[in-house]
């Protein structure tokens, strides 16, 4: 942290703008060598930089941030440059040249704002999720965790806790006054609607889903159209149809984004009790497989012979005649034709939203779910024990694990695990 870093951290070049970031204590100096004298702060200037020998290297706009009151809680400054290569590269190699000076590791930038506390934990991890989103659903939701909502949240259960323990200490201190001889009325009670708060935040979609995708597997016995209807799902020839079975083999998946919504679709092979087929007997074991990690399955076979979390009855062939139809299904479509396939998209779109975490839920990594359930189960024994030393100790261990979600109680080994998700430039 006694070093001063710096990184492109715009896209790689060519480019029309490159911009450099230097952040620590030797800022301010490496603005003075390179632009001769200091911008006003805050206040994008115009800059001829030049080299330790006086070699012009760019003509660019500079950008002076004195700390703490910054990204990362130090000094400093910004360099937009021509976008070229070679530009950028000068320029480096000037940074290298100063004393003090080196290049920032992957999320050093942010690293450093969460050691200075300009961040915490759970707002770097939103950050991370932010840097990586692909679809509307996982913007919306990396980007209110990246702005403290949900950490504003777990102060505020954190702050009852400490109420409560407050309370507690005062019935271990001052017993013998009348006025605090117990805990008070529904002290019991508060603290079991507080559990119960968390069980909802528990119960919330997880993080992994969102980043991953709806999981839809398509299943059922060879030559009943999953191939076709997956390739029409994803609007892409993914798969190989033919009307041979065992054509498929494998599980074949492909992620997609349907009206901002991420899913991953997934092609199985076929699925039948005897094979001689020993790479399609794997094929189908893998197949079986899948469908237990399915949120959703379509299930293309004979009508009710499907088990699951969730199964979607599929007529998929409801352009051929004389077919035998199902009684009822939830769709019926044609991959031939495109009969039905917008239908079954807008079915899809609606569940996964429904499934998914809405606007006023968080959704949860499995760091962060593990720790709210250990802070959960804490709270739940706090509400049930009658010896207060017991309590005690229960609520303590709540507060750690919501200081943990935070970032107040972390491993440098977790902080690497998650900081290395970044690009140097963030």
């Amino acid at each position: 942290m006694n070093d001063t870093v710096y990184a492109l951290s715009s896209g790689s070049p060519p480019a029309g703008i490159a911009v450099i970031r230097i952040s620590g204590p030797a800022a301010r100096k490496t603005l003075v060598a390179l632009g001769r004298r200091l911008p006003e702060p805050r206040m994008a200037s115009v800059r001829a930089l030049r080299a330790s020998d006086g070699e012009l290297l760019d003509r660019a706009l500079v950008l002076w941030f004195p700390g703490p009151a910054t990204a990362t809680g130090e000094d400093m400054a910004e360099l937009h440059l021509h976008g070229g290569r070679a530009v950028v590269m000068a320029v480096e190699r000037a940074l290298g040249n100063l004393p003090g000076l080196r290049k920032a590791t992957p999320g050093e930038f942010t690293r450093r704002a969460f050691a200075n506390g300009r961040i915490d934990l759970a707002e770097a991890e939103g950050l991370a999720d932010l840097l990586t989103a692909e679809t509307e659903l996982q913007r919306r939701h990396a980007l209110s965790l990246a702005s403290g909502a949900f950490s504003t949240q777990v102060c505020g259960w954190r702050d009852r806790v400490l109420i409560a323990s407050a309370a507690l200490e005062a019935t271990l201190d001052f017993g013998d006054e009348e006025d605090v001889e117990q805990l008070p009325p529904g002290f019991a009670d508060d603290l079991q609607g507080l559990a119960d708060e968390l069980t909802a935040a528990i119960e919330a979609p997880r993080a992994e889903q969102l980043r991953e995708g709806f999981r839809v597997v398509l299943a059922g016995p060879p030559n009943s159209g999953k191939s076709s209807l997956f390739n029409a799902l994803v609007e892409h020839e993914a798969a190989i149809t033919a009307p041979i079975a065992g054509t498929t083999r494998d599980v074949l998946t492909r992620p997609v984004a349907l009206d901002g919504v991420p899913f991953l679709f997934a092609d199985t092979a076929g699925l039948r009790e005897h094979t001689d087929d020993v790479i399609e007997v794997i094929g189908i074991q893998r197949a079986r497989l899948t469908l237990e990690q399915a949120d959703l399955v379509l299930w293309l076979g004979d009508e009710g012979a499907a088990a699951g979390k969730l199964v979607w009855e599929i007529e998929s062939f409801a352009d051929v005649p004389n077919r035998p139809a199902k009684v009822s299904p939830r769709h019926r479509v044609s991959a031939q034709t495109g009969q039905g396939i917008i239908g079954l998209r807008e079915d899809l779109v609606a569940l996964a939203r429904q499934t998914m975490a809405g606007p006023s839920l968080h959704a949860l990594n499995t760091r962060q779910r593990e720790l709210m359930e250990a802070a959960k189960l804490a709270i739940e024994e706090a509400a049930r024990a009658t010896d207060a030393l017991i309590v005690g100790e229960a609520m303590r261990t709540a507060r750690l694990a919501f200081d943990r979600i935070l970032g107040r109680a972390a491993t440098e080994d977790m902080l690497d695990t998650l900081f290395s998700r970044f690009c140097i430039g963030k």
